[in-house]
């Protein structure tokens, strides 16, 4: 049943949100066969008591996200979707009064920081890719899907030279418009140092093994790993809480706010498209810190 539904989800939806939309069906799915409920179809009694039992180890964002999942995953295959009835709803604000709605901010990677990473990498093959991946993550303050998605061909130079890279799809771009980024000299440089050494096409982030065995790509769940290294190499930070994949949107956009530029402009190089979502990342962080 569970294939029969995502595979009507195929080509619409991103491969990595079909992943969580399948992921987060799965577990309850198995939750509903351990406490002898039917999964499909499901009633509202069953997706409350669901949420019941997530409220004991999971944070309320992750909540949140699971319910909203299982909600259009019911929707959009055409079985009764009861999470907007009031018995999840009610569930939802227990949740929230129970654990609180407070969200783990990610780590500002701001230009300091990002100097500080630079400064620290050496001219090896893994120094060179990390440097790739720190200047192109906050350049572009993309996410890490879509910075391991960047390909060499998407390299160009806008009407008036300066140097730009092409975005072909984002979270909030599913239809492949596109959008055009600008990047620095100094970036089209490095870029232009880095394709010596891997190919001048295909993925632009590359995995490296520990034999130094360069891959195709790079899975966007190790960027984090990465700067988490990258972090445990400064001497000085060590009380710094790591470092993730969200680290170079929030940092970036922090520096902006802080040399006066308007929300509109952060909203527009960030890829946010409501000022709710953008100011979610800066609310929580007092720019006299950075």
């Amino acid at each position: 049943m569970i294939e029969d539904i995502f595979a009507k989800f195929d080509g619409a939806f991103a491969k990595n949100t079909i992943r969580a939309y399948r992921s987060d069906f799965v577990q309850y799915r198995n939750w509903c066969l351990q406490n002898n409920q039917e999964p499909i179809p499901t009633t509202a009694e069953t997706m409350a008591m669901y949420v019941d039992y997530l409220s004991e180890n999971n944070k309320s964002a992750t909540i949140r996200r699971r319910i909203n999942s299982l909600g259009t995953a019911l929707k959009l295959s055409k079985n009764n979707d009861p999470t907007k009835q009031p018995e999840v709803i009610l569930a939802l604000k227990r949740m929230h009064r129970k654990i609180g709605r407070a969200q783990e901010q990610a780590t500002p990677l701001t230009k300091t920081l990002l100097k500080q990473l630079l400064n620290n990498c050496d001219n090896s093959i893994m120094g060179i890719r990390s440097q790739v991946l720190l200047r192109l993550g906050y350049e572009t303050m993309r996410r890490r899907s879509e910075l391991c998605a960047f390909k060499f061909e998407d390299i160009d130079c806008a009407h008036n030279d300066k140097p730009i890279i092409r975005l072909n799809f984002s979270k909030t771009d599913q239809y492949g418009t596109g959008k055009v980024l600008p990047i620095s000299e100094e970036l089209l440089n490095l870029l232009e140092k880095w394709k010596e050494i891997v190919g001048d096409e295909g993925y632009i982030l590359r995995s490296i093994n520990k034999h130094g065995h360069i891959g195709n790509s790079l899975n966007p769940a190790s960027i984090s790993t990465i700067l988490k290294t990258l972090q445990e190499g400064l001497k000085t930070g060590s009380n710094q809480q790591p470092l993730s994949g969200h680290s170079f949107r929030v940092g970036a956009a922090l520096d902006l706010l802080e040399q006066g530029e308007p929300l509109e402009k952060i909203m527009l190089r960030g890829g946010w498209q409501t000022g709710s979502t953008a100011m979610k990342y800066l609310r929580s962080w007092d720019l006299e810190l950075f």
